[in-house]
Parts: C-alpha cells; structure tokens; sequence
C-alpha cells in the first residue's frame, strides 16, 4: 500500500463531496483499506494559489474517509472566513488534505524555550489555555516563518494578545502527511 494511494483516495473523498453538495458531476465511490483507519485531518481549498478555506480535525475519533468528506463539506460551505462555494468556481479549486500525526506534548513552560523548540516548516501546533484553542498546520510556516510571529499569530486565533503568556498555556505539536490535487 502506498501512501500516494490513500492519499488519491482521500482526495478523490474530498472533491466528490463538494461536488455532489453543487450537484456537479462526481467520481464514482473509491476504496482503500486505509480509509477505515481513525484519523485526523484538515481539508484546504484554494482558489486561483489563494486560500478559499480550510477546516479540520485536531483530534481522531472517526474514519479517515468519513473526516475527509466531513472537513471537505465545512470547508467549502461553512467556514465562517469566506462565503460558501459556488459551482462556478469548484473547477479553479484545489484540494489538499492533510493527515495528522499523533501530537505529543512540549515540555517547554516559558515562550521563549518553546520558540526554540519547535520545527519551523515541520510542526504543526495546537496551543491551549483555559477555553482558548487553535491550532495552525505546518504549512503555515510557509507564511509565518519566523517562531515568535507564528506563535503570536497562533495566540491571535485561539482569542488571546499576541503577547499573552501563562503557566497554563499547554502546547502540543503534530506532524502531517499532506497530499495535493495536481493543478489542473
């Protein structure tokens, strides 16, 4: 089993959702053993190289395929930064669907040694404290690559002052594995 395969699989998931909710023509259902696995995902949609949306999953508890198709719907149709989408565009859309890894907790308690720590390009990060959560993917450094401004950004999304810090500020990081639609 290769893993471009689930991941074709995923995609394939993804795009035939959004499809179907426009009432567009659709690839017939696809399998894979993979796809029953308990998984975590994001599903990012891109118009034109720019973001049209992006939602997911932090932590497993239901079916790669059932995540996917479940990310890909709130993706396209209900994350609340962009209007929902519409046929006319799903054909200048790209899918990419990114698996999560297990996360593992930082040990780090001060910003600064937890700045250190991380792996700009490699970790992606959730930061938690009290009722306050976000999470960023790794392919975000792309556009934060420097770790204060990604961490100050990542404060900024979970509703906290880029300058916040506390004792109960709990960090944890995750690797994905990420597959792409090959542009059309």
């Amino acid at each position: 089993m290769e893993p471009a395969d689930v991941g074709v699989a995923l995609l394939a998931i993804a795009r035939a959702a959004i499809a179907r909710e426009l009432g567009l023509a659709h690839m017939a259902h696809v399998t894979h053993a993979e796809l029953a696995r308990i998984g975590a995902t994001f599903v990012t949609l891109r118009r034109d190289g720019d973001l049209r949306g992006c939602i997911g999953t932090v932590d497993a508890w239901r079916a790669l395929a059932d995540d996917v198709h479940a990310n890909a719907m709130a993706a396209a149709f209900r994350d609340p930064r962009f209007s929902p989408l519409c046929a006319r565009e799903f054909a200048r859309v790209t899918i990419e669907v990114s698996v999560l890894n297990p996360s593992e907790r930082m040990a780090e308690r001060h910003e600064e040694s937890l700045a250190a720590a991380l792996r700009p390009g490699v970790d992606g990060v959730v930061l938690e404290c009290a009722r306050h959560r976000a999470t960023f993917l790794p392919q975000v450094w792309e556009q934060l690559p420097d770790p204060h401004a990604f961490l100050g950004a990542l404060k900024r999304k979970a509703g906290l002052a880029d300058t916040f810090w506390s004792d109960d500020v709990r960090v944890c990081r995750y690797t994905v594995e990420k597959f792409v639609e090959e542009p059309v």
